[in-house]
């Protein structure tokens, strides 16, 4: 049981609100005074998150009410002996997650763009080539990272909601030496999903020392991620997005060639909070049962990436089980979306990804015209990101549990209020 002391404010507007978690009072109740009672929070399985609007951007996303309630745990420290098996298990199965033995995970407190960082500091030392593959919004940005720590940086540009040739990538291997190769394998500007799988055989075969490293920040958890068998050298990610927790989280698994790039690079590490000097012993020491100190890891949001990880490596549906949820619910999404004449971004249908819908308004409708009905109707869904079309089109996530737990209903839910509004919004303009 979790103890929490709540203050005699949040008392009161916790009873105006008329909406009680699950809880029970310790007796005598009379005897404690009103601005120290604590209030026992009987079991997760009791607990449910406040009613609020559906959250379909592509991430953060919803959260089950166990991990939420898991980030409700007690403050607690950094090296308690309770918390660094906690810690241990999430090294663990981020592993389980991408399938890999031999990977080493790094989490980190911070953003999914933490993992950009990460990477150029450690992995590219200054005058060396890096070869981006742009899908999208978050390439432009990668690039900029690496070039700020000195990398030489080319880009390879699909044209908008496509991926670059894997015949375009061989050639431009061929014709430079290259340290490392980016991708983002789901452009969350786009909704394009880049073929990892093909980009590392490709590698493989043509530089077989260059690193292979996926932006998957839009993608892990939702779209498989075969990390030893595709031969991988980096996946970064985050918590918000399939990986179903909420934000503040870095997530990033190394294999062991990059940590030998790493460990016998000829300069010192470029970054002072992304070194792998610092964060590589912290993760060997808390896999290991023993406790190290750098930074105050996120403790709240360990316990409820925890939470998470738990359901997901653990539950009741297996990761393939997962796998093909995702891409039924982006089937419904996406098919439902052409029947209402709205064409997606993403130019080949094998490249649409499966967390995640990218569409074009029709003629004459604009976000304006859309996105505040869809709030009105309780679902929240994102406007355009990428420069070039940014007034165009909307985007759509559904990943973790909104597409696992079928019993929320939240993809008819989508899809029923995509089909309102626009027809509501069609109507206003005649």
């Amino acid at each position: 049981m979790i103890a929490i002391s709540i203050s005699s404010r949040a008392i009161s507007r916790f009873a105006k609100s008329q909406k009680p978690l699950a809880c029970s009072l310790p007796s005598p109740l009379s005897t404690i005074p009103f601005q120290q009672r604590h209030f026992i929070m009987t079991a997760s399985t009791e607990f449910k998150q406040a009613p609020h609007k559906l959250l379909v951007i592509p991430g953060p996303i919803e959260v089950s009410d166990e991990v939420l309630y898991a980030n409700a745990h007690p403050s607690m420290s950094h090296v308690s002996p309770d918390f660094i098996p906690i810690f241990g298990d999430c090294i663990r199965m981020t592993r389980e997650v991408l399938f890999t033995t031999k990977g080493q995970p790094f989490l980190i407190s911070g953003s999914g763009t933490l993992g950009w960082d990460q990477v150029a500091a450690n992995l590219v030392e200054a005058g060396e080539n890096a070869l981006v593959l742009h899908s999208g919004y978050f390439a432009d940005s990668f690039a900029d990272c690496l070039q700020t720590y000195g990398a030489n940086v080319k880009q390879l540009i699909a044209p908008i909601g496509g991926t670059v040739p894997l015949e375009d990538i061989e050639k431009e291997l061929k014709a430079k030496k290259y340290k490392v190769v980016t991708f983002t394998h789901v452009d969350t500007s786009t909704g394009v999903l880049s073929n990892a799988k093909g980009i590392a055989e490709t590698v493989r075969r043509v530089s077989p020392d260059t690193l292979v490293i996926s932006d998957s920040v839009c993608s892990v958890a939702s779209e498989e991620i075969r990390f030893d068998d595709w031969d991988l050298d980096v996946v970064l990610t985050a918590s918000q997005k399939g990986l179903g927790t909420p934000p503040g989280l870095s997530i990033l698994v190394a294999s062991p060639r990059a940590i030998n790039v790493y460990q016998t690079r000829k300069t010192p590490v470029t970054s002072y909070y992304a070194s792998w000097n610092k964060w590589l012993p912290i993760m060997k020491a808390y896999e290991s049962g023993s406790a190290a100190y750098f930074a105050t890891p996120p403790v709240n949001l360990i316990y409820a990436f925890h939470a998470s990880l738990t359901a997901i490596t653990k539950g009741e549906k297996s990761i393939e089980e997962r796998f093909a949820l995702h891409r039924e619910a982006s089937r419904r999404v996406k098919e439902a979306t052409k029947k209402l004449g709205l064409k997606g971004v993403a130019l080949k249908e094998g490249e649409g990804a499966n967390g995640m819908t990218a569409v074009y308004f029709p003629d004459g409708i604009g976000a304006a015209d859309l996105l505040p009905r869809l709030a009105k109707k309780d679902v929240v869904v994102a406007g355009g990101l990428h420069k070039d079309i940014k007034d165009k089109y909307f985007r759509i996530g559904h990943m973790g549990v909104t597409v696992v737990d079928t019993q929320r209903g939240d993809i008819d839910k989508i899809i029923t209020s995509v089909e309102e509004a626009l027809a509501e919004a069609k109507a206003s303009k005649q």
